[in-house]
């Protein structure tokens, strides 16, 4: 993952504005919030899925980069004071306190752009119509009826009484669907048959609600030095979250279940993906 990150990290370096002009302080903006650290996570699953099908690095490195863009803006607006009003991020200050929340949604805006820019690009592969499947997926991963829709619901969880249905179908929309994406990346690249896009996809809804019950874990037994950001908000401020709904052991149970159902979907890709089959135990594993 470190590595994974080291690479992403280096094409968001080339494909970020430096800051210049009259607007540069929303240049500044976006590049404080990228380079504020974190995981990378969906890069890793976009470069190593992307490995499974001998995908040059080059263009698996641009669309990982476009993911983070979109995962990064996603962060800048959730931490607003009209959203969650989280101070801290990463252990630093969230976009809209180091700068101002105008800034902060400009800044969330403009990443979100610049990921359909990068894709758009030659240099993320030769072919028109592969580049139309990879902006024309990410538009429906991050819309409103995926992430952005999942943010909507979670929005109106704490004046609704939601069961554990309703709260996987919040995951699955405002986590789990660029998790997909990130997962469906390379085999669009690789432009293989639908049968591996679906395998992939498959792994990557039981991978990413293991991550959301994992990540809610955390919000209840870690604490903000641990996590970069306020421990306890989902609780105080009453979101839906299967640790809520199924209690600490519960959702841990379930999240085990999950990494295993995930693991076993990529048996037939063979020695290729083994990380990517050990990633969703290290998921629910982590403390941070």
């Amino acid at each position: 993952m470190a590595d994974a990150a080291r690479d992403v990290e280096t094409t968001l370096g080339e494909v970020l504005p430096r800051p210049h002009g009259l607007h540069g302080r929303v240049h500044e903006a976006m590049r404080y919030a990228t380079f504020a650290g974190g995981k990378r996570l969906r890069p890793f699953l976009v470069l190593h899925g992307a490995r499974l099908f001998g995908v040059p690095e080059i263009r698996a490195r641009r669309v990982a980069a476009a993911i983070e863009a979109v995962h990064t803006y996603s962060l800048v607006h959730d931490d607003l004071p009209c959203m969650d009003d989280d101070d801290l991020r990463r252990g630093r200050p969230t976009t809209h306190k180091a700068f101002d929340e105008a800034t902060a949604v400009l800044a969330g805006d403009a990443l979100l752009t610049l990921a359909f820019e990068i894709l758009s690009h030659p240099d993320t592969h030769e072919s028109g119509e592969v580049r139309c499947r990879l902006i024309a997926r990410l538009a429906e991963a991050a819309g409103s009826n995926g992430m952005i829709g999942g943010q909507m619901i979670d929005m109106q969880a704490p004046s609704n009484a939601f069961n554990p249905d309703d709260v996987i179908h919040l995951q699955r929309l405002k986590t789990g669907a660029l998790f997909e994406y990130a997962c469906e990346a390379g085999a669009i690249l690789a432009e293989v048959g639908p049968k591996a896009q679906e395998r992939l996809r498959h792994y990557a809804r039981d991978l990413g609600l293991a991550f959301q019950i994992a990540d809610d874990l955390l919000d209840v037994t870690g604490t903000t030095e641990q996590l970069g950001k306020t421990a306890g908000k989902d609780v105080e401020q009453g979101k839906a979250t299967l640790v809520s709904v199924y209690g600490v052991d519960g959702a841990r149970a379930e999240a085990t279940k999950l990494a295993a159902s995930a693991a076993a979907l990529l048996e037939d890709f063979g020695e290729k993906a083994s990380l990517l089959r050990e990633l969703p135990y290290f998921m629910v594993e982590r403390d941070s």
